[in-house]
């Protein structure tokens, strides 16, 4: 076995992403970077697609961060906010970035009825966390 210094990279093409991880009703999730496709030990990273016209439903990551940057479209990213009681909508463009805290229910939405969003999504635990969610609102949970 290679030492630290000594091991390889590992090139994943757009043709090598996997659909095998989980999924939410709404959008797309197709991983590049996670034990399965390369042996990455605490990494995950793949894109997620909305598809137009389309909302996912609500769900969280667990105890995964989640960092989103916007490839293309302009998805708007809902959460509920327990201080006004309200949800909050964050809408993007391409080059934006969105940060989830681990278990923060959120969806995500796409508003243009013609073109699909596409974003790239790295994650702090090796494998797609995915706990969907009938609410955003905890006591709905």
């Amino acid at each position: 076995m290679a030492d630290a210094f000594h091991q390889k990279l590992h090139h994943v093409v757009p043709t090598g992403l996997s659909g095998d991880t989980a999924q939410t009703k709404g959008m797309t999730r197709v991983e590049a970077i996670s034990g399965k496709t390369v042996g990455s030990e605490n990494l995950w990273m793949g894109e997620t697609h909305v598809h137009a016209s389309t909302a996912s439903d609500n769900h969280h990551h667990g105890e995964s961060e989640t960092a989103i940057y916007v490839v293309r479209g302009n998805p708007v990213f809902v959460f509920y906010d327990l201080d006004s009681q309200a949800e909050i909508r964050h809408e993007t463009k391409p080059g934006d970035y969105i940060f989830v805290p681990p278990w923060v229910p959120h969806r995500e939405e796409n508003p243009d009825p013609d073109n699909e969003a596409v974003v790239v999504i790295a994650r702090t635990t090796q494998e797609a966390i995915v706990v969907n969610l009938p609410s955003l609102r905890p006591e709905e949970e």
